[in-house]
């Protein structure tokens, strides 16, 4: 069976970035060029055993090495990009990145012919058939499985804010949805999606992630796709919220505040000496407005601001007796844990507002140029 271990978590404050990029042609159009990168020729050492189509073959995902901080994790994302750009170059590709790619038409394009992904169509169907999305996932080492299990609870209520920073897909199909992150509510179309609910132990999240895997929900605990989650297998917690960037350094914002986030909530849990009191006395149903803000619909709701508005949101706050806005919110962060990227991420224009308006002032053909690396 296909689950992890309490035994991974080993490595405190370790790093890896996956990031999903899009395969297109000399147009910037999506095409089916995966097969080729992956199988039917030898990339670049640094890719070796670190690159992977996703469920279309236009959608290619890297993975850096296991990085030891945050200098070597950047070093990683930009050499892996650069090997991956030259890679395609070769084989008369290019490389975009967004959220979605908003030319990409799902019922035109190809589907990996892997078992694992022929698997997921058959038992998932249409809002897999569909699953043109691409994003950005950090992973950071944890030394403990419960204090991973417990930072996963409280990175929840983070994840609105790295979504509405990242917030770039705008177009579904050619069409302008009104939402900054479009992905964001199509990847929600799948099951094991989302928000989770807390977890009061880590024993109580593998015994989930145990059932799922037993009962034929999910082929191994790789499909338990939530915005945060424990990562039993590496032995990480990994966040899971922002849209993909064509810029690396945008990138590297997200990754620097997640490990702020990683770190300082370790560091809350080792000095409380009882940190899970609040999840074992009221549980999930009761962890309310009152209770850190915590309670899922609570939490769904600041998702769909973030989704919705992206640069413009505002948020429910954690003691529920009003909203913030994400400009307040992202100066607290950086006075709470020094992440100075957050300010320059949010006064830049925001990945929405710039696809809208490249589209605006030169067509398609501009906008497709603009997501490429």
């Amino acid at each position: 069976m296909d689950v992890g271990s309490a035994e991974n978590f080993t490595r405190m404050g370790t790093l890896g970035v996956e990031e999903e990029f899009y395969v297109v042609d000399d147009a910037g159009r999506p095409t089916s060029g995966t097969d080729e990168l992956v199988y039917g020729s030898e990339p670049p050492a640094i890719l070796d055993d670190r690159l992977d189509h996703e469920l279309f073959k236009f959608i290619i995902e890297t993975q850096t090495p296991i990085c030891e901080g945050l200098d070597e994790a950047r070093e990683q994302v930009v050499a892996v990009r650069e090997a991956l750009v030259e890679h395609a170059r070769q084989h008369g590709y290019a490389i975009a990145a967004a959220g979605l790619h908003p030319a990409a038409r799902w019922r035109e394009l190809e589907h990996a012919e892997k078992p694992r992904y022929r698997s997921q169509l058959d038992r998932i169907r249409y809002p897999q058939h569909r699953n043109t999305t691409a994003g950005v996932h950090v992973h950071i080492g944890v030394d403990d499985a419960e204090k991973a299990t417990w930072i996963a609870n409280e990175l929840r209520w983070f994840m609105p804010i790295m979504l509405a920073l990242s917030a770039n897909s705008p177009y579904w199909e050619g069409y302008d949805t009104g939402l900054a992150s479009a992905r964001a509510k199509i990847f929600e179309g799948l099951p094991n999606t989302g928000m989770p609910t807390a977890f009061a132990s880590f024993e109580e999240y593998a015994r989930f992630e145990r059932l799922m895997v037993e009962k034929g929900s999910i082929a191994d605990r790789g499909e338990l796709w939530y915005d945060v989650r424990p990562h039993t297998g590496h032995g990480t917690v990994e966040l899971r919220a922002p849209d993909a960037q064509s810029n690396s350094e945008r990138v590297m914002a997200f990754v620097k505040y997640a490990h702020a986030l990683v770190l300082d909530l370790a560091e809350r849990y080792e000095d409380d000496p009882d940190p899970w009191a609040t999840y074992r006395s009221s549980g999930e149903g009761a962890n309310a407005v009152g209770n850190g803000g915590l309670r899922r619909e609570l939490l769904d709701e600041n998702k769909w601001r973030a989704l919705r508005d992206g640069h413009d949101a505002t948020f429910v706050d954690r003691d529920g007796t009003d909203t913030i806005g994400l400009e307040a919110l992202v100066e607290r962060e950086i006075d709470r844990l020094g992440v100075e990227g957050l300010q320059r991420l949010l006064r830049a224009e925001s990945g929405a507002t710039a696809q809208r308006r490249h589209r605006r002032e030169g067509g398609l053909d501009a906008l497709c140029a603009s997501l490429l690396l």
